[in-house]
């Protein structure tokens, strides 16, 4: 069955990524990413439940904030490793 959707662009973008690391098409990979959330049910979101889940890992406690410049957010760890992934890469060659 044929259906359009109107999906916010980070959405279709991480789903989009997940099927080409699976080697699967997008239909099949949105049609099990469905299945998954119908099977959780509940009435509570995912989201929810996944705020309510306690993490075990380390915690690591510093003197002082860090700088703006060096505060590790999402994109600023996307940046270090895409940096140290292409260094790795001209060592290679």
């Amino acid at each position: 069955m044929k259906t359009t959707l109107d999906l916010p662009p980070d959405l279709v973008r991480a789903v989009k990524l997940k099927a080409v690391r699976e080697g699967r098409n997008l239909k099949d990979a949105i049609a099990e990413l469905l299945r998954i959330g119908l099977a959780a049910g509940g009435s509570r979101p995912a989201r929810d439940r996944l705020r309510k889940r306690k993490i075990n890992g380390p915690v690591i406690r510093c003197r002082h904030a860090a700088a703006d410049s060096t505060e590790m957010t999402p994109d600023r760890v996307a940046e270090v490793l895409l940096k140290q992934e292409a260094a790795w890469h001209d060592e290679t060659r």
